[in-house]
């Protein structure tokens, strides 16, 4: 515990105060392996929540790729290399739209920044729309698109926010195919103001599973009149798939494939080099043609031969061991154990999730759908202390989010629902 103390003193000094960490004991990382991490006395733990190691911690073609490159060259785009034409040409052959240019970053938000960026410049239009529950990075300008998560220096007219869909309460409609049109109509709603300001409208960002919002079921062509809308008004379609990419949700590479979108802009980040920091923005050459005229975009490390290394062995790695099939298959087979725990436990209201991104819905109050953020924060305390990481989200934060490296095994899902079944008992005689 003193240890604890002395590390967290001085991360107050060192990096400032509010630094968040997860779990009310914060949790000191050594070592990595796959689908498990140890802390630093030996304890060890099953990973549950990280997608950034996608293909597991520490892969080891992952760890050749960058020890390989950076042993031989590491510089910028101003001078020539091939290793991002080889990466962003096996990139773009997994989409399925005219999704064929690129710009490599270091992160999701500066893709995202420069995706709202493209969208203003495309349209000659400001206006850009999100759910009020998003989150999609750090930047200034993309720290606008969330209510929940909002900049605290300053506020932009350009952006308005529409309700994040809840599929569990539909938000007052009477079904998923009702509140899909109602979703539509609040997006038109929120473009006819930016008209009426003399704004313009310029697309939407979105992230097609809408992870940060808690994950809810929706079918393919959920989003169909939101798009026809969109289109209407000329605007363009910005995907966040910084997520539920890269074959998270197991039956397809991308979440806009699942719910049958297609967008104009696809952004990625977190997973795309296993821990190796990257993003990127992936457009068809019109827009990007169009965007570099009007700006000297350059990043001096996005795109470096170590960083395209690592993505590149990524990509292979999800071909060669499947892990797409994967996903699809345990996460199915973790649903099905989550849903015998929903009918064993009254306070579980929603189970749902696709591949390997699931979790539960807990509430106080079934018939109400009330929802009890204190039982989930303290679950999540709890599956801690059994040795699984994990965590919550979701517009109430009661939504246990499970999203593991695509590596995670029936095996890890057993353990997983060995201990939450412990956890939830334990909480079940306390109450």
């Amino acid at each position: 515990m003193t240890h604890y103390k002395n590390i967290l003193v001085k991360r107050d000094q060192l990096l400032g105060p509010n630094l968040p960490t997860f779990y009310d004991q914060p949790v000191h990382l050594v070592k990595g392996k796959d689908v498990w991490v140890w802390d630093i006395d030996g304890k060890k733990y099953l990973d549950c929540y990280n997608n950034v190691p996608h293909v597991g911690h520490c892969h080891p073609k992952v760890v050749e790729a960058i020890y390989k490159q950076s042993s031989t060259l590491n510089t910028h785009t101003r001078y020539i290399h091939e290793g991002i034409l080889t990466y962003i040409e096996k990139l773009t052959q997994t989409f399925n739209f005219d999704l064929t240019t690129a710009i490599m970053t270091c992160t999701g938000s500066e893709a995202n920044d420069i995706a709202l960026r493209i969208a203003q410049t495309i349209t000659n239009a400001k206006g850009i729309i999100s759910t009020n529950h998003t989150y999609h990075g750090n930047t200034a300008l993309v720290s606008q698109l969330s209510d929940t998560n909002p900049s605290s220096s300053f506020s932009l007219n350009s952006f308005k926010r529409v309700f994040a869909p809840d599929s569990y309460r539909l938000n007052g409609s009477k079904n998923l195919e009702e509140y899909s049109r109602n979703f539509a109509q609040d997006i038109e709603q929120k473009i006819n103001e930016f008209k009426k300001e003399n704004i313009g409208f310029a697309g939407i960002i979105l992230c097609p599973f809408f992870a940060n919002e808690g994950f809810p079921n929706l079918p393919n062509g959920w989003l169909e009149p939101a798009q026809k809308i969109i289109k209407k008004h000329g605007g363009i379609i910005i995907a966040d798939e910084v997520q539920p990419g890269f074959g998270r949700l197991g039956s397809s590479m991308w979440s806009h494939d699942i719910i049958g979108i297609q967008p104009d802009i696809v952004t990625i980040g977190k997973p795309m080099a296993n821990g190796h920091p990257v993003g990127a923005l992936i457009t068809n050459y019109n827009f990007m043609s169009e965007f570099r005229k009007k700006y000297r975009y350059f990043n001096t490390f996005g795109g470096n031969p170590v960083s395209c290394a690592a993505s590149l062995s990524v990509l292979e790695i999800i071909k060669e061991e499947n892990l797409l099939s994967n996903a699809e298959k345990v996460g199915d087979y973790a649903q099905k154990k989550l849903k015998e725990l929903a009918k064993k436990y009254e306070f579980i209201g929603d189970v749902r999730g696709s591949g390997l991104f699931f979790g539960i819905e807990l509430v106080s109050d079934k018939n109400a759908k009330t929802p009890a953020s204190e039982l989930t924060s303290k679950i999540v305390n709890q599956m801690k202390d059994e040795g699984i990481l994990l965590s919550k989200l979701g517009i109430n934060y009661n939504t246990l989010k499970i999203r593991p490296p695509m590596t995670f095994t029936k095996a890890n899902v057993d353990y997983l629902i060995e201990k939450l079944d412990k956890v939830l008992d334990k909480t079940q005689l306390n109450d």
